[in-house]
Parts: C-alpha cells; structure tokens; sequence
C-alpha cells in the first residue's frame, strides 16, 4: 500500500484573526491547495493570556480547515506545520516559546514546526519565484520587510503602536482626531474633517462635551488600536475629498512608509527594488497608497509597486513544505 501523501498546514495568526490552509504535499513538490480554516487571533506569547490566546486560533482554525478536507485526508494527520504569528520576534526566545507550544498543539515533532512573525510568511508569499524585494504592511500596525538575492534580510517598524504605528491606520485614524481636538481649542483651523470624525464616533460636533467626551472614550480598554484604526477611512476619504488637514496626515504616513521601502532597500542594496504593499490600508485606501507612491518617487526612485504572488498563507506553506523529511 502507498504511503499517504503527506498533508501539511500553513498558519496565518493575526491579532484580529487566523487563518489555516492545508495542503497535500506530495514528493517532488507541487502541493495541492485542500482547505481553509479561520479560527481568533493571537496576542503577544508574553502577554496575559498569550499561551491560551495562541492554543485557541491554531486549534480552531485548523479543525475548521479539516472539516472541510476529505475524511481520509483529515484521517492522515499534520506531517508539518508552520505559522506566521503577530508579536513573534525572529531570533527571540518568544519564537522558541510559539514553536514549541504550536507543536504541543498540533502534536507535531519539534523539528516538523516552523514560527515566525507573520511579516516573514508575508514576505515569502509575496516573492513567489522572485529573488529579492520587500513587503510594506500596513494595517491596524505597520512592519516592512525585506531579503536580498543573498538570503539577507531587514526589517523596519513593528514595533508595537504605543512606539512605532507611523504609517499605519491606527495613526492615521490618531493623528486625525488629535487634529479635530486642536480644530475644537482653536489651535488649527477648522476643517470638515472634524464633523466627519466626532459624527463617526456618534458624537455631536456642535456640542460643548463632545471634546470630554472624546477624551474618555479612548481609554476604554475596548477602544486601543482598533478604534483608532476604524477611523482611517474617514480620514481618507476626506483627503480624497482635498481636506486640507486630512490630506497633511495622509501626506506624513505615506511619507513614513516610504522611508521604511527606502531604508531596506538601502540597507540590502535592492536595486532596483520591488515592493509589495499589503495590508488593509495599501489594499482599501487608495489615496494612502497613492501618495506613497508618489512619496517613493522623491525616496526611492528605482521603487516599483508590484502585486504579490501569494499571501501569508501561502508562505507559511511553503515553510511547512521545507519542514518534510
């Protein structure tokens, strides 16, 4: 009887949610897509909760994704696993702790597992075939990575919102309700950026309370990087709309970003270099990713916007696929 071909998974474990895609990997490569699954997202390991948190969104993502396979493709088990995951920090002991845990988990033998931050399957989905570039990633955070022709790689940002967010929508949304407060105190003209924030907030911009108000609401342990990230559209569209103070916050992240491209492209001398934005900024804000064009013209001339190849999944699959014996 022939051995079964070996089934492998590639984890995408994002602090809103994780997705699971198996694949059967036979001999000689070409693996064959089967399923997918989505599960919770992830929180930092050394969080409260972290350990638990990482348990739940491989566990539940991967039995939905087995669900969906054939019996007796579900029936032959996991050969190799790998998963990219937010907050995992490349060399730490942090991706030592997510490897062994995400064997524990999908009762896997150690050297069968691969962790990485969720930058790094990004990057390797992105590439396909290519030799080089860099991935430039921002949504609710941002992180920007890159690999040389040589296997070299460098990172920027990513280094948690209450540090490093610029570029990223948390900031965007940020940056444009700190405006609208200083529109409100008089320090900055008035805009209808303003009335457009507080009404998505559900707040009456004519209202004396409304800047108290505001105040409270985001230190509420539910508000964070979610609720300011929400409010990046608002902003992007009033810069589309030609909002002059909207359009500045949009000028100085787009700017940010291009600064990240520009510095891994000198650093692993990417010439030319090859990005591809990602993320749900990049992807649904298209003023955003058009003055980052145009930012990378001023940055990095050489710079060209290209669509990736894969997702996340797909290069935590192929991770998994090196992981076969």
């Amino acid at each position: 009887m022939a051995a079964p071909i070996p089934v492998i998974a590639g984890f995408d474990a994002g602090q809103t949610h994780t997705t699971c895609r198996l694949a059967l990997c036979p001999p000689g490569g070409g693996c064959i897509q089967l399923a997918e699954g989505e599960g919770p997202g992830v929180r930092h390991l050394q969080a409260p909760g972290g350990p638990a948190a990482f348990h739940e969104a491989l566990s539940a993502s991967l039995a939905v994704a087995l669900a969906a396979c054939p019996a007796a493709v579900a029936a032959t088990g996991l050969s190799a696993a790998a998963i990219g995951a937010s907050g995992i920090e490349v060399g730490s002991a942090v991706q030592e702790q997510g490897r062994r845990l995400a064997a524990e988990i999908l009762a896997l033998p150690l050297e069968r597992v691969e962790v990485t931050g969720d930058e790094r399957t990004a990057l390797r989905g992105a590439m396909g075939e290519a030799a080089e570039g860099l991935v430039l990633i921002s949504g609710t955070g941002t992180i920007a990575v890159g690999r040389n022709r040589h296997g070299r790689e460098h990172r920027c940002a990513g280094w948690g919102w209450l540090l490093d967010g610029a570029g990223s929508a948390m900031d965007i949304g940020r940056d444009g309700l700190t405006a609208s407060l200083a529109m409100a105190d008089g320090r900055e003209p008035e805009t209808a950026l303003r009335h457009q924030l507080w009404s998505a907030l559900g707040l009456d911009p004519a209202a004396a309370g409304s800047p108290q108000a505001i105040k409270a609401l985001v230190v509420q342990p539910d508000f964070g990087p979610a609720g300011f990230a929400a409010l990046a559209p608002v902003v992007a569209a009033a810069a589309a709309a030609g909002d002059a103070a909207a359009l500045a916050i949009v000028q100085r992240q787009a700017g940010a970003l291009a600064a990240m491209a520009a510095t891994i492209a000198r650093e692993l001398q990417l010439e030319p270099a090859t990005i591809w934005p990602m993320g749900g900024v990049l992807e649904h804000l298209a003023v955003v990713r058009q003055h980052l064009a145009l930012a990378l013209r001023a940055t990095l001339p050489t710079a060209a916007l290209r669509a990736a190849a894969g997702d996340a999944c797909a290069g935590a699959l192929a991770l998994a696929a090196e992981r076969l014996p």
